[in-house]
């Protein structure tokens, strides 16, 4: 192919490669920008339910994203606890723990793949 992409955009200066990340299973995403979220609020808070109310998401969609992740998951990622005296919480496991760490490196790498094809459609 002769030339480059750059020879048939009206104006390369201000465009740019983008895109969003998330792991699928079977065609259908579960894993990606905002269960990660949900996955540290829920460390942070100790509560599923605070971390839904701090997402502005509903208690419900929280515990099914919860039950989607520990459904794809070898080991769950997120263990609740039942009230008692303290009024119950949920933990993240060390598995959450290491797929938060694989998907903040991916996306670090998808990063880079968009900074370099985006610079690609200026030469």
């Amino acid at each position: 192919m002769a030339g480059s992409i750059k020879d048939i955009l009206k104006n390369p200066v201000g465009i740019k490669v983008n895109g969003s990340l998330w792991i699928e299973s079977d065609g259908q995403p579960f894993f990606g920008p905002g269960p990660v979220e949900l996955l540290e609020r829920i460390e942070a808070t100790g509560s599923i339910s605070m971390a839904a109310k701090e997402m502005k998401m509903s208690y419900k969609k929280a515990w099914e994203l919860v039950s989607q992740l520990n459904a794809q998951m070898a080991a769950p990622v997120v263990i609740p606890q039942a009230g008692g005296e303290k009024g119950g919480g949920s933990t993240i496991t060390p598995e959450a723990a290491k797929l938060i760490q694989y998907h903040r490196q991916l996306r670090e790498r998808f990063a880079a793949f968009l900074e370099a094809e985006s610079a690609r459609l200026k030469k």
